[in-house]
């Protein structure tokens, strides 16, 4: 399978990283072919600015040639693995942003052709979506509020991909008051179970 990791944490020695380190190991170790986006890294910017906003929706085209490898490698990926920390009950803005400048009309959906209609998805390359993040929430808490960063990926972002497209979320709760161990434990279930849900 080809698999698109997007990762975007500010710092290059985070819990985070530790993640995309057990991620791409347990992915490799299956054979699977593997790009990587490091948002932080390449130094991404995440503003839809206000020539990309005139042209999203009648020259879209030129807003895909700005970004033409990030485009290139969602359409290219069956599988979409995102990892990042949740930041006041979703994803850090660079991702947010990724999304907002890379998820065009014409490569991740189609605008609703009448009112009350959603969107239609154009992202069926996609057969499996995984997303691995941290939230300094306790999970009664984000149970509670209906944990928002889930609902965006899990259901909205969702009806992009294939209709068959198989879903995994792992969340590491309340993460300031965690322990050596519940962070190594979690480390190991990424691995161990990434290697059996995409092997």
């Amino acid at each position: 399978m080809r698999v698109l990791i997007v990762f975007c944490h500010p710092y290059e020695e985070s819990f985070g990283a530790a993640m995309l380190e057990r991620a791409t190991r347990a992915l490799s170790a299956t054979g699977h072919e593997i790009r990587t986006l490091d948002l932080y890294r390449e130094g991404f910017d995440p503003v839809l600015g206000r020539e990309e906003w005139l042209r999203y929706m009648t020259e879209t085209e030129k807003n895909i040639a700005v970004l033409h490898d990030h485009v290139e490698a969602l359409r290219w990926a069956e599988g979409l693995v995102l990892i990042y920390p949740t930041w006041m009950y979703g994803p850090p803005a660079m991702l947010k942003g990724w999304m907002e400048r890379v998820w065009l009309p014409g490569v991740a959906f189609d605008v609703a052709p009448e009112r009350r209609q959603r969107l239609q998805g154009r992202l069926r390359n996609i057969r499996l979506f995984i997303v691995i993040t941290t939230s300094g929430s306790p999970r009664w808490w984000l149970w509670l509020i209906r944990n928002p960063g889930r609902n965006m990926m899990m259901r909205g972002q969702r009806v992009l991909f294939h209709p068959r497209c198989r879903t995994h979320w792992f969340q590491l709760y309340d993460m300031d008051h965690t322990s050596a161990g519940e962070r190594a434990r979690f480390l190991d279930r990424i691995e161990n179970d990434l290697q059996h849900l995409v092997g």
